[in-house]
């Protein structure tokens, strides 16, 4: 076979897929469209529920002899030194070769949400965290990193970045998710795609689509979304991150809209995403996804029916492991039940991909890297610096902050002493070390009070936990009410734990009832308080809780979202002065635990009114954040007020570092439309600077806001720009305005294609 066309690196790839694919058995077609999960637990003590019972029984030995897909999780799945399991996935890969006609190797996927989910790997930031940046160049340097550590151990495929938005704080995964607002999920997005993408590892864009949206909050509930809500506020992130990011697969979502579950969607899966938006890469299905067409939406009668609605809607790879892609798949085709035309159609998308990676040439060899650190110095100062950037201060009302070096400090909290505070559910800790309470974490985690001791050794620093994460037990609060007596202040240090599947008080399958802090914290901080010692509240989550219980009473409040293995030095960094805090919310605080769900994307109607004696306004904005300096925003200055339908309006403003120390300023530009054809949300991001400043340096910057950037989904369904007036406001955040430029846009109503503009280019420059 090595003088064969398919061989030929000189042929397009089209032409080497079609001559492999005349090739091949329909046995040697459809192997090519699952993954393989060796190693994964069938019974019952699974990392994932159904995964017991969602896996066929297979003979590896005769299973590769037809060829394989892809392999699921050789690193993700137990704790294996990364040298040790870079050589195992190589001769994994020489079987497979040697045992099929073909000698076509498997393509390697993995999770990387928050880095590599891989022992001893870096364990960086939560999705939220980079939203809290705003700073989508770091975010890619990041995503890159993850990229050449999954490269050096043999994996082709990252199954991240997560561009749900958020649309109910409760959700379990908002940990996991960019934000509340779909340009600053896009543009974070499609910066950690083009970083992945760099490496020369396939990006998988997840969930598509609408999977943040299920009803209640619950995880993998029904989407209850409208057609506009999901046009304008879910899909524009995937859309960005496809075009800009260059995304190569994607993954469809569990959840079902409007009773079609994505995975059985065609007008999702193919119509929109390929013949509308021009997608030529692989679709793979969610764990389970397939098989969860008969058991948990019942619009399948069994595997193969399962496997006959996904070929249909465009699902080209059953992950993790074969079940309805396998023998059921092939009766029914040999039955003339599914046409042999979907097999053919899912192995060209399959082959095309294996194509572009390498693994179709004849010199193709599965050696992995040698002096494989998966935690390098490198590595943990981009964690570092992603984390210190990540802080949001969301309070200091007296100055409380930065702490005075020899005060005496009382560190009190659940969340103060232990290193899993720091990491969300996807991190390898977090995710798959509770199956194997024996075995190390395999990275250093310093906790806030290892840190806060470092930062401030000449502090007086006590600590009690008070209390646990969720459990009831108040027994520890006299102790942590008598070390915060004895201080100057105290820093209450309270949370999440994340786990999956009620494991945890956030992650995948930990939702919540409502926004209490978990357990019993709430009532420990109210005792903290009351002791009469300046409290600082350090919030280490991974969703927002309400804190309106508490407003006005706190000396400060700092809020930090899964920071990773870096996050203790971080925030401690912000508490003691040597970090300027930059962070923005990407996502509102509530002020009331109820009425939920909430985001700032709300038209007139879900904004306070007098109809209503519940009052939506968050207590901390989208957007928000403090600092340790001032800015000031001058000479603000924008273009001829009247603009076409197409046009472009320029607006300018210089930011100015007032304060006596370095920091950064977030600018943000928002639109209000006053009157749409449809509701609008009454203001919306649309695009947003980060600025670097010494003391007394500015900047000034400069939007280039086009047209397009106010199209909507009008009654119809068209994606529009309509004439009329709007309003274009730079902001700190999405409440609070510095600048407004009024501008009315003039011609006809314009019908956007998928080429539209997505982004609002930005251009800083030196100060006059």
């Amino acid at each position: 076979m090595t003088t064969a066309p398919w061989r030929d690196p000189a042929l397009p790839a089209a032409a080497r897929v079609d001559d492999l694919l005349s090739r091949m058995t329909l046995e040697e077609k459809t192997a090519q469209l699952y993954g393989v999960w060796v190693g994964a637990s069938t019974d019952g003590g699974g990392v994932a529920p159904h995964q017991h019972d969602m896996t066929a029984d297979y003979d590896w030995d005769e299973l590769i002899t037809r060829g394989l897909g892809q392999l699921t999780r050789s690193f993700g799945t137990a704790p294996v030194d990364p040298a040790l399991g870079a050589q195992a996935l190589a001769r994994a890969q020489r079987r497979i070769m040697a045992a099929s006609r073909f000698g076509v190797p498997a393509i390697a996927h993995e999770e990387c949400l928050a880095g590599f989910t891989a022992w001893q790997a870096t364990a960086y930031p939560v999705p939220l965290a980079w939203g809290a940046s705003f700073d989508p160049p770091l975010v890619e340097e990041m995503a890159r990193r993850i990229g050449g550590d999954l490269r050096a151990v043999g994996v082709h495929q990252g199954l991240a970045p997560v561009l749900d938005v958020v649309r109910d704080p409760r959700w379990g995964r908002v940990e996991e998710t960019i934000g509340e607002d779909p340009y600053l999920v896009g543009t974070i997005g499609a910066a950690y795609v083009r970083g992945l993408e760099s490496a020369g590892i396939v990006a998988t864009l997840k969930h598509f689509a609408g999977y943040a949206s299920s009803a209640g909050a619950r995880n993998l509930a029904p989407v209850r979304a409208g057609v506009r809500e999901f046009a304008d506020v879910t899909l524009p992130p995937f859309e960005m991150a496809l075009r800009e990011g260059g995304a190569r697969s994607v993954m469809a979502a569990y959840t079902e809209t409007d009773g079609v579950p994505a995975s059985a969607d065609p007008e999702l899966l193919t119509r929109l995403l390929r013949d509308e938006w021009g997608f030529t890469g692989t679709v793979v299905a969610d764990y389970f996804g397939i098989g969860f067409l008969e058991t948990l939406h019942r619009v399948a009668a069994g595997p193969a029916q399962a496997a006959h609605a996904a070929l249909t809607a465009g699902i080209d790879v059953e992950l993790p492991t074969l079940k309805c892609y396998g023998q059921p798949l092939l009766d029914a085709v040999r039955a003339g039940e599914i046409p042999e035309d979907l097999v053919d159609r899912a192995a060209r998308r399959v082959l095309l991909q294996k194509c572009e990676l390498g693994l179709l040439n004849a010199d193709w060899t599965p050696e992995p890297a040698t002096g494989i650190a998966l935690d390098s110095t490198a590595n943990r100062v981009l964690a570092r610096r992603l984390a210190e950037e990540s802080v949001v201060l969301l309070d200091n009302p007296d100055g409380l902050l930065p702490l005075a070096p020899g005060t005496r400090v009382a560190v009190v909290g659940p969340r103060a002493d232990d290193a899993l505070a720091m990491l969300g559910c996807y991190s390898f800790p977090s995710h798959v070390l509770p199956h194997h309470p024996d075995v190390p974490t395999g990275i250093e985690i310093p906790t806030l009070l290892e840190a806060l001791r470092t930062e401030l050794p000449d502090a007086k620093v006590t600590f009690a936990a008070g209390c646990g994460v969720a459990d009831p037990d108040t027994s520890g609060f006299e102790e942590a009410i008598a070390r915060s007596a004895e201080a100057d202040v105290c820093v209450a240090v309270l949370g999440d734990r994340a786990g999956l599947f009620g494991r945890g008080t956030s992650g995948e399958g930990c939702d919540a009832a409502d926004l209490r802090l978990p357990g019993v914290q709430g009532e420990l901080l109210d005792a903290l308080v009351a002791t009469g010692v300046p409290v600082v509240l350090v919030l280490l989550t991974g969703r927002p809780y309400a804190l309106g219980r508490w407003h006005g009473r706190l000396g400060a409040v700092v809020q930090a979202f899964f920071p990773g293995e870096e996050g203790g030095p971080a925030v401690a960094g912000v508490l003691s002065g040597r970090v300027t805090p930059s962070g923005r919310l990407p996502v509102s605080v509530p002020k009331l635990p109820g009425g939920q769900p909430w985001t700032y994307l709300q038209p007139p109607l879900g904004l306070a009114g007098e109809v209503s004696n519940l009052d939506p306004t968050p207590l901390y904005a989208f957007g928000h954040g403090r600092s340790y300096t001032t800015f000031a925003w001058e000479d603000f200055a924008g273009t001829a007020p009247g603009i076409g339908t197409d046009g472009t309006y320029d607006l300018s403003v210089t930011v100015r570092n007032t304060g006596d120390r370095a920091g950064a300023e977030v600018v943000q530009l928002y639109l209000h439309d006053p009157v749409a054809s449809v509701t609008r949300p009454d203001v919306r991001l649309i695009g947003y600077q980060r600025l670097e400043l010494a003391p007394g340096e500015s900047r000034r910057v400069t939007f280039r806001f086009h047209a397009d950037l106010s199209a909507f989904t009008d009654s119809s369904g068209r994606k529009v720009v309509e004439p009329g007036a709007l309003e274009l406001r730079l902001g700190a955040s999405s409440a609070d305005t510095r600048h407004t430029a009024r501008l009315t846009l003039t011609g006809p109503v314009r019908v956007l294609g998928p080429g539209r503009r997505l982004r609002c280019e930005t251009e800083v420059t030196e100060a006059a």
